[in-house]
């Protein structure tokens, strides 16, 4: 069926950036390019516009070239220098997005990928093998580090260059649903992970914010709480429990009979019936004394009847 340039034009127009036109046109390598990058940052989206009737007249079969088995494209800089920037951009996704993988495997694949679509882009190619090989050897040598992404991506974009090719002509293409469910399955595997990363995020993010409403009201009721607390006035600190010498006024190791003296003075002291006057005092001190001289005195009657 011979493709129609207003048709084209259309499909640049809406969905220029999502490679819309490539789809119509049977360019599936440049319209997954242009998925991933969203018309190659844009300014690819406007390249196309002046493009367009050469690849329409190239998808009806107007003006292809014969056999071109074993010639080699020309040098294109305007290709090395999309091959650099996608590499790069592609290791930087595997990088936000795959942190759990270790760079030495995750960054030089991915910036191979890169390199090696922008190689497939229109009717050349490169050796893949070639690509990824010159990838790994530059991640290696830098250890895997993200800076690394452009002296890898610069590696295997010169690789690229050196073993670029012509696409076989005459290949019988795949129906329009194979094409979508294959592009599909490449948007997904590059969206996959930087979902996942992102729900993650996410995730942390609803977590501290169901935590705001708790602190807010903290934070509201701090001064209502802080008068709660002044109003109470300072707690008194917690006084020592006295000995029972020092109870009786004596030190420690002091005899029976200093005991029993000390004790009877202060009972005499101390008897509610010589305080009414400090009744409650009075008596908390005479139980006290009490207490004191059967700690002490007891033990040591006990050892003399038992002597």
């Amino acid at each position: 069926m011979a493709k129609q340039l207003l048709v084209a034009y259309g499909l640049w127009a809406l969905g220029g950036p999502l490679g819309l036109h490539h789809i119509y046109l049977g360019r599936d390598s440049h319209a997954l390019l242009w998925l991933l990058t969203l018309g190659g940052f844009g300014g690819g989206w406007l390249w196309d516009f002046w493009h367009l009737p050469g690849w329409v007249a190239a998808a009806n079969g107007a003006g292809a070239p014969g056999d071109r088995s074993g010639t080699v494209p020309a040098l294109s800089p305007l290709r090395l220098v999309g091959q650099v920037t996608v590499g790069m951009y592609f290791g930087l996704v595997a990088a936000l997005g795959l942190p759990w993988v270790p760079a030495l495997l995750a960054q030089p694949l991915a910036v191979g990928l890169g390199v090696q679509l922008v190689s497939s882009v229109g009717d050349q190619t490169a050796e893949a093998p070639h690509t990824l090989a010159a990838a790994f050897l530059a991640s290696l040598l830098f250890q895997g580090r993200v800076l690394a992404v452009l002296p890898t991506s610069l590696a295997a974009s010169v690789a690229a260059q050196r073993h670029r090719r012509y696409k076989p002509r005459g290949m019988p293409q795949p129906r329009l649903a194979a094409r979508l469910y294959h592009l599909g399955l490449a948007c997904l595997a590059f969206a996959a992970p930087l979902a996942c990363r992102g729900l993650c995020g996410a995730a942390g993010l609803l977590g501290t914010l169901l935590a705001l409403p708790r602190a807010t009201t903290e934070l509201l009721l701090l001064p209502f709480r802080a008068s709660w607390l002044l109003a109470e006035g300072p707690h008194s600190p917690p006084q020592c429990i006295p000995l029972p010498s020092q109870v009786l006024g004596l030190p420690m190791g002091s005899s029976a009979e200093d005991v029993h003296r000390s004790y009877r003075e202060l009972v005499k002291v101390w008897h509610p019936d010589h305080n009414r006057h400090r009744a409650e005092e009075a008596e908390r001190r005479f139980i006290a004394l009490q207490e004191a001289y059967e700690e002490l005195a007891g033990p040591r009657r006990a050892a003399a009847a038992a002597a």
